[in-house]
C-alpha cells in the first residue's frame, strides 16, 4: 500500500510537470497505456475483455472519466497537497452512495465527521489564496465521481475480473478524451514524452500494488495507509515545486483528515460488530 501511494504521487508530480499539456490531453495518453496493457494481461489470463455486466461497467468507466479528469485539472491548478486532500473527501460519497447503492447504513455521528472534514476543506479555500471557490469546487467534483466509481466497484466485484474493471476505465474515457482534446491539442516535444510515458507507467504500477494489498491483507487495516498520500503531496510539492503553507492550511488538511479516519473507524467498529453477531 505505502509502494502503491508513492506510485499515485509520483503520478500526481508529473502531471503538474506539464501544466502546458491539456489535463484532457494527458487523459488520452494515460489511457491509450492502460487499454494496452490492461488488454493484453485479459487475453493472456483467457479473460473475456468485456466482462458480463457491461451497464454498470460503462457506468464505472464514465464515473471514473469524470473523477479523474477533474482532478488532474485540479491538480495543474492548484496546490499539490491541496488538490490530492480534497480528493480525500472521496470516502464520504463513497458512504453516502452506499447507502442507495448497496443499502448500506449510515451512523448519525458519521454526518458529523463528514462536516469536519468539509469544513477543513473550507478552512484550506477560505485562507490559501492559490485555492479559489472555482477550483475547490472542481476537487469536490473530482471527490464525488470517485465515490460513485468505487461504490460501482463494489457492485461488481463479484462478477467481474479485476483487470476488466479497469479495462473499462480507458476503453470508455479514450473516444470522450479524443474527442475533447482535438479541439484544443498540444503537440507534446521533447521531455513531454517521457513524462507522458511515466504517468502511464506509474498509474498501473500503483494500481497493481494497491490490488496486491487488498488481496493480501485485511482491508479495515491498510485502507488508512491509502492517506500517507498526503505526506507524499507535501514533500514532493515542496521539492519540486516550492509549494509552502500557512499553520491554518495545515489545520485545513488535518481536518480533512480527522473526519475521514473518524468515519472509517466507525464503519470498522459497525462491520466488526456484524461480524460477531454474526458468529455468535
Amino acid at each position: 500500500m505505502l509502494l502503491a501511494g508513492i506510485f499515485f504521487a509520483l503520478m500526481n508530480v508529473s502531471v503538474k510537470f506539464i501544466p502546458h499539456i491539456p489535463a484532457i490531453e494527458i487523459i488520452v495518453f494515460r489511457s491509450i497505456f492502460s487499454l494496452v496493457f490492461s488488454y493484453l494481461v485479459l487475453k493472456k489470463q483467457k479473460v473475456n475483455v468485456f466482462g458480463n455486466n457491461k451497464k454498470w461497467l460503462i457506468i464505472r468507466g464514465v464515473v471514473g472519466s469524470i473523477g479523474l479528469i477533474s482532478f488532474f485539472y485540479t491538480l495543474q491548478n492548484i496546490p499539490l497537497a491541496s488538490a490530492v486532500t480534497i480528493q480525500y473527501l472521496s470516502p464520504i460519497f463513497t458512504t453516502i452512495f452506499g447507502v442507495f447503492l448497496l443499502k448500506e447504513k449510515v451512523k448519525p455521528i458519521q454526518f458529523f465527521f463528514f462536516a469536519i472534514s468539509f469544513g477543513g476543506v473550507l478552512v484550506i479555500q477560505g485562507v490559501d489564496t492559490r485555492v479559489d471557490m472555482f477550483w475547490a469546487t472542481i476537487g469536490i467534483i473530482s471527490a464525488v465521481f470517485s465515490g460513485l466509481a468505487y461504490n460501482v466497484i463494489r457492485k461488481l466485484k463479484n462478477t467481474e475480473h479485476p483487470l476488466v474493471i479497469i479495462f473499462y476505465f480507458p476503453l470508455v474515457t479514450l473516444p470522450f478524451a479524443l474527442i475533447v482534446s482535438a479541439f484544443g491539442w498540444v503537440n507534446p516535444v521533447g521531455l513531454d514524452w517521457g513524462i507522458l510515458l511515466f504517468i502511464g507507467f506509474c498509474t498501473q504500477t500503483a494500481q497493481y500494488f494497491l490490488t496486491i494489498a487488498y488481496q493480501n491483507a485485511n482491508v479495515s487495516k491498510i485502507a488508512s495507509l491509502t492517506y500517507i498520500g498526503i505526506v507524499y503531496a507535501l514533500i514532493f510539492g515542496f521539492f519540486f515545486f516550492e509549494e509552502t503553507f500557512n499553520a491554518l492550511v495545515y489545520i485545513g488538511m488535518g481536518l480533512v483528515l480527522l473526519g475521514i479516519l473518524l468515519n472509517m473507524r466507525v464503519k470498522q467498529v459497525s462491520q466488526q460488530i456484524g461480524q460477531e453477531s454474526k458468529s455468535g
